[in-house]
């Protein structure tokens, strides 16, 4: 066992109170005719509507220029946005429940996206480190003052809060409901928004495809796996009520490429498939935390989740070029706390490794047939970490709207999910492949988990 704590920086953020003062908020429309009347509806695949997609996806963008007022730089991404609504039409409609509390996409009038305009007396400067995630900068993100907890019902489906700081710069606030679209297919949109703004017109690369039918659950349906992923378990351990009764922290920890290179070469399983970084890392991470939170009972059965983009496994048939809707199926290893503490970190790392090839075209057909049989209606967080991998996204590379490459783009607080760990890219233009975790762990265990991450082993 060696340390490698110069391969692991803890990055910290301050705690800080950002003064928001709103100027106008407003609705934007598609510029020209939709396919979409009055009265029409859009299908959702159960992929769509599951209960994990029914959120919002909060992200901010920074960015630091000079000569453009904040009205001008509000009217080109106002006006960049009505083009871009026009083939992206669902994202100007509304969500609302059908039978069996199937969410369904529904046009009416007065709908639309919604922009807020908004100032700060602060500098960017003031908010110290912003190549890592930071709850404080949720005002900066716009939620309605009476608006509950995983509202997304007759909501708008984009909210954009653009908020100009006295340096001169300013931030993109963005909450996309994930009903609409994945992160490959929040990519896709940004992308276009972004080139769209850039040039001054309509820039689509591909073409936006909607297609939901082809995810239609079997008649009858045929659920052929037993999806853990989403089954309740009554949670005996203090695994979830530490983290819940007294609000944990969020830590963020900076890890070099040198470091997730060894870390795959340690925890890979002594067989001939292998192992990604991914595995590796998840592994560790899993590893680190529980052993961190020091779960008891040392029986009791853990649940380790995360997304897996289930496109390239599609054959019959194939998305189409352009498909932005959802195509993530949530892979699930499991195990009892004592054999993941003990167990080796190559142990581990095959959990993960099995739980993501074990991602098909069957597993995902027979998760959208789950949900029809037994559509879950709650969150489950028993005995479960989930990590989201954001390293893949071209965050940044769509983050061009005119002004240059955003300083950072990414989430700002999980605390609300306390359960979540996300995977970020490191965000300076010039980065070799580090990337920072970020994840909540109650202030007694935040200093254990730093040493566990920094130590590697396969026993």
């Amino acid at each position: 066992m060696a340390p490698f704590s110069s391969w692991v920086q803890e990055r910290h953020f301050p705690d800080l109170h950002i003064p928001i003062s709103i100027d106008k908020s407003f609705s934007v429309h598609p510029q020209g005719p939709i396919q979409a009347r009055d009265g029409d509806t859009l299908y959702l695949s159960n992929l769509d509507d599951i209960i994990g997609a029914r959120v919002f996806t909060p992200t901010i963008y920074f960015y630091i220029v000079g000569g453009d007022s904040i009205n001008d730089v509000v009217c080109i991404l106002r006006d960049a946005l009505a083009k871009v609504l026009v083939p992206y039409y669902p994202f100007s409609g509304r969500l609302r429940e059908t039978k069996n509390r199937k969410l369904e996409v529904f046009f009416g009038p007065n709908q639309g996206a919604l922009m807020v305009q908004a100032h700060t007396d602060m500098s960017l400067d003031h908010l110290g480190d912003l190549n890592v995630p930071n709850p404080a900068w949720s005002d900066l993100v716009y939620k309605f003052p009476d608006e509950g907890d995983y509202k997304v019902i007759d909501m708008p489906l984009l909210i954009a809060q653009v908020t100009k700081f006295s340096c001169g710069g300013f931030s993109l606030g963005l909450r996309i409901c994930h009903c609409i679209c994945d992160g490959l297919g929040a990519m896709q949109f940004l992308g276009a928004w972004a080139s769209t703004a850039r040039t001054g017109s309509l820039v689509l690369d591909p073409n936006p495809c909607w297609d939901r039918d082809i995810f239609a659950p079997r008649d009858p349906p045929m659920v052929k796996y037993p999806h853990v992923e989403f089954m309740k378990i009554d949670d005996i351990s203090n695994l979830t009520n530490s983290l819940w009764e007294v609000k944990p922290l969020q830590k963020c920890y900076w890890l070099s490429r040198e470091f997730q290179a060894h870390l795959k070469s340690v925890a890979r399983p002594m067989d001939s498939l292998g192992c990604t970084t991914f595995d590796a890392m998840a592994a560790h991470v899993w590893r680190s935390w529980v052993k961190a939170l020091d779960v008891k009972p040392v029986d009791f059965g853990l649940r380790l989740t995360f997304p897996v983009n289930a496109r390239p496994k599609l054959k019959n048939p194939p998305l189409k070029d352009g498909f932005y809707g959802n195509v993530v199926c949530v892979a699930c290893a499991t195990s009892t706390v004592s054999d993941l503490v003990n167990g080796s970190l190559q142990d581990v790392t095959r959990l993960v490794r099995e739980a993501r090839l074990g991602v098909s075209e069957e597993y995902l057909r027979s998760t959208i047939d789950h949900v029809a049989v037994d559509r879950p209606n709650k969150l489950e967080f028993g005995g479960k970490l989930t990590i989201t991998q954001w390293t893949r996204f071209s965050m940044y590379e769509t983050s061009d709207f005119g002004w240059g490459r955003a300083i950072y783009v990414g989430p700002l607080d999980l605390t609300p999910t306390p359960q979540v760990c996300v995977l970020l890219p490191e965000g300076v233009a010039n980065s070799n492949g580090a990337m920072v975790v970020c994840i909540c762990l109650p202030e007694a265990a935040a200093h254990r988990f730093k040493e566990l991450l920094c130590l590697m082993d396969k026993s």
